[in-house]
């Protein structure tokens, strides 16, 4: 393969380059009888762009008849050939590319002004045919605007956003910023409407919303703006690739990414639990977070046996130390199951036993003049509340 590029045209087979190099990092070069096909897909094959340059693009343009090369090599070196866009029109004259298979060489040649040269050898590898297969004109819903348009509805997005959702209706479109279920209370949403009126060709079939990276559309947006050409986009229902495409008569550029397929169990799921009440509220006894919020209020109200002046924590751990306080509590829990028997036989669904769920669980919370200086064991709860019985 043997082809110059002049003038313009240079600047914009390196704007072309820079935006494949947002969707992968990998370059596949394709000389065909049609023109230079220039590809490039991400690594999870959800995205993958295409530009094709017609044989009027190049100034000369020669490939060997009946003869099919592919080869690929990494982005980054060939970004480098075109590193400073601004200069490069103001700099560079021309281009020549030169394919050289014996060599395993794909050489680029900047003939810049006042006679200077720059030469870059770059090694490649032979790769595999690398098309997506796809059918723009048999999608239900097509845009096409100027890229100014999207240039500044997506400028009101972060940098770091990854998805946007596009939704469509007869005479709107809707752009907002993907979020998670789970994160919507967390996230801020950014919506923004577009009239039917702002597009230069607008045809909706089907109401749909679709889902897709953000990225890729950047990288597009780019290249369309500086090369002024109208951008179109072609969806259906979700699950199906969305098509970005910019043509013009010596070049065509078209960018396939994957959306979001919409679950319908999830859907389902998500329809069933909204219908379906909520469980009834378990026992207390058999829910450790309802015998906690118990604990919780009837740890601070004094119980029926708190006849007496409260004990002090000095004397309830001095009382602990004592060896009748064992046997105090052993009486005190059969004392205090029988009486869960009795309660349980005369009304099964009346209220709890303040008495029982605070000595039960007297070990979980202290009391709220104790909560913070002085921890209270069950040792201490059980002895104090034995010794005010034998009082």
């Amino acid at each position: 393969m043997d082809c110059v590029v002049t003038g313009g045209n240079v600047k914009v087979l390196a704007k072309a380059i820079h935006s494949l190099s947002r969707i992968g990092d990998e370059l596949y070069v394709e000389p065909q009888d049609d023109g230079l096909a220039l590809r490039s897909v991400n690594s999870s094959r959800s995205a993958y762009a295409c530009f094709l340059f017609a044989p009027l693009f190049f100034s000369r343009y020669t490939v060997p008849g009946g003869h099919t090369f592919r080869c690929k090599m990494a982005i980054k070196s060939v970004q480098a050939v075109f590193r400073s866009l601004a200069s490069l029109e103001k700099t560079v004259e021309k281009c020549h590319i030169e394919l050289d298979e014996q060599k395993n060489r794909l050489t680029f040649t900047l003939h810049c002004k006042h006679g200077l040269l720059k030469t870059h050898n770059l090694s490649f590898q032979d790769s595999e045919s690398l098309q997506a297969v796809f059918d723009k004109d048999s999608y239900a819903n097509v845009f096409r605007s100027h890229p100014r348009l999207l240039v500044d509805t997506v400028v009101h997005f972060p940098p770091s956003l990854e998805e946007v959702t596009v939704s469509v209706s007869d005479e709107r479109m809707w752009v907002r910023n993907h979020v998670e279920e789970e994160d919507q209370s967390k996230a801020m949403l950014t919506e923004l409407c577009l009239a039917s009126d702002e597009f230069d060709h607008f045809a909706v079939q089907t109401h749909n919303s679709v889902t897709f990276c953000l990225k890729e559309l950047r990288g597009l947006l780019v290249f369309a703006e500086s090369t002024g050409l109208p951008i179109s986009m072609y969806f259906d229902e979700p699950g199906s690739p969305v098509v970005l495409s910019v043509t013009d008569s010596v070049l065509e550029g078209n960018f396939v990414l994957a959306t979001l397929s919409d679950d319908p169990n999830k859907r389902k799921n998500n329809s069933r639990r909204a219908h379906t009440p909520p469980p009834p509220p378990d026992d207390f006894m058999n829910d450790d977070i309802d015998a906690y919020l118990i604990a919780m209020d009837t740890s601070i109200a004094p119980g029926p046996s708190a006849t007496g002046p409260p004990t002090t924590p000095l004397a309830a751990s001095t009382c602990s130390k004592q060896p009748a306080a064992a046997n105090h509590r052993t009486r005190l829990y059969s004392e205090e199951e029988e009486e869960e028997e009795e309660e349980e036989t005369a009304d099964s669904a009346g209220p709890p036993n303040k008495k029982f769920c605070s000595l039960f669980f007297g070990s979980v919370l202290p009391p709220s003049s104790q909560m913070t200086t002085q921890p209270v064991t069950s040792q201490e709860v059980l002895a104090s509340d034995s010794e005010d019985d034998e009082q």
